[in-house]
């Protein structure tokens, strides 16, 4: 663990919040959740929290002073709000220009606007990465299956699409087939991209039974690692699969696993491979 003292774990969808806030009971270390109104998933109550809309920033921050928070954890999948309908409380109102304004730059720029926010309140900003004690893809195979030389290369072909669209702060993720790129992540989400990759005609891509391409996550060259990194969950190798795909990639040491165990238990299971490339 990177940092001490009570946790403010600012949380949206998927299932990374529930993962940080698991690791913390397991470390004994104290945690006030924010779940942020339709995004949060609902099970995130069982932890000590509050709910408030995402602009609501001034109710944020003194909630998390009142709880005796010294850092903070952005996890979890929030998806860009349509500015207009936003209710801001009076600093959120203060504050809502200056987001926006960033928010036009992209992403990375609207991510590090956020995290400025909470570091002029005196919060330090602690990467989901390090709560869970770097674990994180290493290099090489995780689990039983190692890719062939084709679903390698499709692979490492997804990896370098991903980097490209991170550049232009797009997304992280591609999924390649035959050399083929069926799709790039935007700001549907890797389950989302997977889906539609399922509806694909089968002459483009594998299928359960005759597995090929591969899924590449890769962070935005740009991006707050400490806010953004990518992540894969059982749930994404199962998709994968659904989606005929022989496996899934990343960098090593840059990709957050959800639940190690259960990702490989999985990845057996369906014969896909999960591979780390060496940068």
């Amino acid at each position: 663990m990177s940092a001490s003292g009570k946790l403010g774990l600012i949380a949206g969808g998927g299932d990374l919040p529930a993962a940080v806030a698991t690791r913390c009971d397991a470390l004994g270390r104290p945690l006030f959740v924010i779940r942020l109104a339709g995004f949060a998933d609902e099970h995130l109550a069982r932890w000590p929290g509050a709910e408030f809309g995402m602009a609501q920033i001034g109710a944020i921050l003194k909630a998390l002073k009142a709880e005796g928070c010294t850092t903070v954890c952005l996890a979890g999948i929030v998806n860009r709000p349509d500015f207009k309908t936003l209710k801001p409380d009076f600093k959120g109102a203060t504050l809502l220009p200056g987001i926006v304004a960033a928010a036009s730059k992209g992403d990375d720029a609207l991510l590090r606007k956020i995290l400025s926010v909470f570091e002029a309140e005196g919060f330090a900003v602690e990467g989901a990465d390090d709560i869970l004690g770097g674990d994180t893809l290493g290099a090489g195979a995780l689990g039983a299956v190692s890719p062939t030389e084709e679903q390698l290369a499709d692979l490492k072909k997804a990896l370098h699409v991903a980097e490209k669209s991170g550049e232009l702060d797009i997304g992280q993720g591609a999924v390649v087939c035959d050399g083929l790129v069926l799709a790039v992540e935007a700001q549907e989400g890797t389950d989302a991209m997977l889906t539609r990759v399922a509806g694909l005609p089968g002459d483009l891509r594998g299928a359960v039974d005759s597995p090929k391409g591969a899924l590449g996550k890769a962070p935005k060259p740009i991006q707050d690692l400490r806010v953004d990194m990518p992540v894969i969950g059982p749930r994404t190798v199962e998709m994968a699969a659904a989606a005929g795909l022989a496996g899934i990639g990343g960098v090593a040491g840059r990709l957050i696993l959800i639940d190690r165990a259960a990702i490989v238990e999985t990845a057996n299971r369906l014969g896909l491979f999960v591979w780390g490339e060496d940068r």
